[in-house]
């Protein structure tokens, strides 16, 4: 070996390390296990929602818990129609033994929507949904006097939850308690500025576009449908089969070129769910569900299928730029999922799009490497094709899922042959 080669393998592995230290570093942050309490016996919760001009929250309570405290006679598996007789009798508990203020005044407690969450082991929990009225600025802290449920049962706890506060770069928590109120605790006061910023909500978002692109299998399949031929390029066009429509991979001379390259095609594909994802979050363009997911699966097949028949000469970026599209659409919902409001909505899609991008970028740096050592060996033809047919495979599986809206066995063989189901 060379002298020019053994420096561009050096430059190869120096690339592979750094990135593999870049994900292990951002994993740590994105990803730290906490203990939690939620949902556990003798427990109701108090969730609150931050928004960016007004207070929201939810009311936790299991049924036996209601029955101990108001004798409701709520059964297991209450219908629904018969929960709603008994709720202005649980609505009128909570007001008399919860207050929710700024210190200086209190707020009122306007209810909004009722639920039911099956709890098989706990008895299900009644939701009960409220905003706060009186809220002229949204408050350094609030001051919360919380009495319920500990008349039959002092042992009983109140566990205060912000669920969502954007400054402070929460998003869908249900698990971890700002307070633990016990009885006669008497007023507690809840910081709602601690840890709050822009830069914290910023940070969060892109955070959250990170972890997003890190567990989205189906964005990961089609990242890697990408990333095959990544290190390849197409015969030179004196050697393209016109009358056969087709050309013909090789492997690639220069590692930063292609690299480069394949970059540019995945920011391509950040660039067009961006357009989608703002029409989306905007409400100016929504589509189906069931439309959205079933072209994200097909997406990985077409992808997959360019890398056995590459027709669109040197146009991988139209692929990347197309099929964005749609996934745009599909990260909206994780947006919903996750609680988002509408709060500082250029904030949120800018961060949440520049996380999807590092995301994607830091897996090309741990992949193309690998890819890029491997690209002259005969295994690696064998990777491009048989990798390609199991791409097109699982996703010709999730496009009849998804299109047609049925479970097929497959998955559950797979879940049940590795203990799992």
């Amino acid at each position: 070996m060379n002298q020019r080669s053994r420096s561009g393998s050096s430059s190869i592995y120096r690339v592979a390390i750094c990135a593999l230290l870049v994900c292990y570093a951002l994993g740590q942050a994105l990803y730290a296990p906490k203990k939690t309490n939620a949902h556990a016996p003798e427990q109701s919760y108090l969730y609150v929602r931050v928004y960016e001009d007004r207070l929201g929250g939810r009311f936790e309570m299991t049924t036996p818990d209601l029955n101990r405290s108001l004798d409701l006679g709520l059964r297991p598996q209450i219908p629904k129609t018969e929960l709603d007789e008994k709720m202005p009798a649980i609505q009128k508990y909570i007001l008399d033994n919860v207050r929710i203020g700024n210190g200086t005044e209190n707020y009122g407690i306007r209810f909004t929507e009722t639920g039911l969450m099956k709890n098989s082991s706990l008895g299900d929990f009644v939701t009960v949904s409220f905003e706060l009225d009186g809220v002229k600025d949204i408050p350094e802290s609030l001051l919360i006097e919380y009495d319920l449920l500990f008349n039959e049962n002092p042992g009983h706890q109140g566990l205060v939850i912000i669920e969502y506060s954007w400054k402070a770069g929460i998003h869908n928590n249900e698990s971890i308690p700002a307070l633990v109120i016990s009885e006669g605790d008497g007023p507690q006061s809840l910081s709602l500025t601690k840890s709050a910023s822009m830069l914290t909500g910023f940070l969060a978002m892109i955070k959250l576009g990170i972890w997003h692109i890190w567990i989205g299998f189906d964005h990961i399949l089609f990242l890697f449908a990408l990333l095959l031929p990544s290190v390849l390029t197409l015969k030179k066009d004196d050697e393209f089969d016109r009358l056969e429509g087709r050309n013909e991979w090789k492997p690639t001379d220069r590692f930063r070129p292609a690299l480069i390259k394949v970059v540019k095609i995945v920011t391509f594909f950040t660039i067009a769910h961006t357009i989608t994802l703002s029409l989306a979050s905007l409400e100016i363009v929504t589509l189906p569900s069931w439309l959205v997911e079933s072209i994200i699966a097909i997406s990985i097949a077409l992808a997959a299928l360019y890398n056995l028949r590459p027709m669109l000469i040197r146009k991988e970026w139209l692929i990347a730029f197309g099929f964005g599209l749609f996934h745009g659409f599909g990260f909206a919902s994780v947006l919903a999922d996750k609680g988002f409001a509408g709060d500082y909505l250029v904030l949120t899609l800018l961060g949440f799009n520049l996380g999807v991008e590092i995301g994607q970028v830091a897996i090309i740096l741990v992949v193309f490497p690998l890819l890029f050592l491997l690209r002259r060996t005969p295994l690696y033809k064998h990777l491009l094709f048989w990798g390609s047919c199991l791409l097109i495979l699982i996703s010709l599986y999730w496009f009849v899922e998804r299109a047609f809206g049925i479970d097929l066995p497959v998955g559950y063989w797979i879940l049940r042959m590795l203990g799992q189901a």
